[in-house]
């Protein structure tokens, strides 16, 4: 390669802003076209006619969406936004309420801190979310990834928003055939050199939509992709095979009991979990401990039968088998722990998966 002489070379942040430029315009101009309607997306139209995104609405989708995919989502936060319409109203919500509404997305870590981050903008911040990475950063519950989110699309700040999507694009367009986890570093430091000054918020959307949407996991539609001509991975005749991944260990399996008992009057015993710990703060049916061997620990005395039916639920890092205990009891029963929740209080939908489960198959036995 030929050496440039100092006096002729372009500065570096020219050179940068010319590299980001001729990748990110094709994209953008892509996006202006093929932009996904989400709900809590402001369109590229919109955006240039003025309109702000609003950041409690970025930041409510960000959290949703993380481990959970957009069509699972966009229910929970119509309902969410109808009910708790802004932060403060967030803020002021019942625990027991939010967790309520919550249940069915998983990972209910993410309610938790839903709470705790809602309660700090309120209270610390007057009602305003900071608007810069750094301010976001140091919010609970917000990590590196929702942070730079939310600072890219909803205050357009050049912030490097890399998900599993970005990670896919970037490892397609400069074929890194270094497997994930162990690439991420070289897929993150490829999106911030693209990422560019102008336009960043519809930028980090544009290369969302662009994994989501044609740079697929399977059978990527490189004819309709706009950086079809700069990707070594469709030039190399790879781009199906990329990102490649380090196999993941088998999953364990662990064991436990759930105990359902019903009142004479049609009421339900339920307890509430642990603020800390899987299904934190989540109301459930009484149990085991889950692991290799549950013992018995039934909450109370009664004629428990075993319906014949097995709770099968996944995890992140585990699965389930959970046996079920069904019994009918008198109003005088007594249980040591939870309480019973009369008919008109009880809401199937407001247990988690895993509990829900349990009930449905509890109610359908003989």
């Amino acid at each position: 390669m030929r050496e440039i002489p100092q006096s002729d070379a372009p500065a570096a942040d020219d050179c940068a802003e010319g590299a980001n430029g001729a990748l990110s315009e094709p994209l953008l101009a892509w996006y202006d076209r093929h932009a996904r309607d989400l709900p809590w997306r402001v369109g590229p139209a919109a955006r240039r006619a003025g309109i702000r995104p609003d950041p409690y609405a970025v930041w409510l989708s960000e959290v949703m969406l993380q481990q959970t995919t957009v069509a699972a989502v966009r229910d929970y936060f119509h309902r969410f936004m109808a009910r708790w319409p802004d932060v403060r109203a967030l803020a002021a919500a019942a625990d027991a309420e939010v967790m309520a509404e919550w249940a069915g997305l998983g990972y209910y870590a993410r309610a938790r801190n839903l709470l705790k981050c809602a309660r700090a903008v309120a209270g610390d911040h007057g009602g305003r979310f900071p608007q810069d990475r750094a301010g976001l950063l140091a919010l609970p519950g917000i990590g590196p990834y929702t942070a730079s989110a939310i600072a890219a699309i909803a205050f357009d700040e050049a912030a490097v928003v890399v998900d599993g999507n970005v990670e896919r694009v970037m490892a397609r367009l400069h074929a890194v055939a270094v497997p994930l986890p162990a690439a991420k570093p070289e897929l993150t430091a490829h999106a911030a050199a693209l990422t560019p000054a102008h336009r960043p918020g519809d930028y980090a959307q544009a290369v969302m939509d662009l994994g989501a949407t044609i740079c697929t996991p399977r059978n990527p539609a490189c004819g309709l992709c706009p950086w079809r001509a700069p990707c070594a991975a469709r030039a190399a005749g790879i781009a199906a095979e990329l990102p490649r991944k380090t196999p993941k260990k088998p999953k364990p399996v662990r064991l436990g009991i759930a105990y359902l008992a019903r009142r004479a009057d049609g009421a339900w015993l339920l307890e509430r979990r642990p603020d800390s710990g899987l299904l934190g703060g989540m109301l459930g049916w009484p149990g085991s401990v889950w692991g290799d061997a549950p013992a018995e620990t039934p909450p109370l005395d009664a004629d428990w039968r075993d319906p014949g039916a097995e709770v099968r639920h996944t995890f992140t890092h585990f699965h389930l088998r959970l046996a079920l205990r069904v019994a009918d009891v008198p109003m005088t029963a007594a249980p040591a722990a939870g309480r019973f929740v009369p008919p008109a209080e009880f809401r199937p939908a407001s247990l988690p998966t895993v509990m829900r489960k349990a009930f449905d198959l509890a109610r359908a036995a003989p």
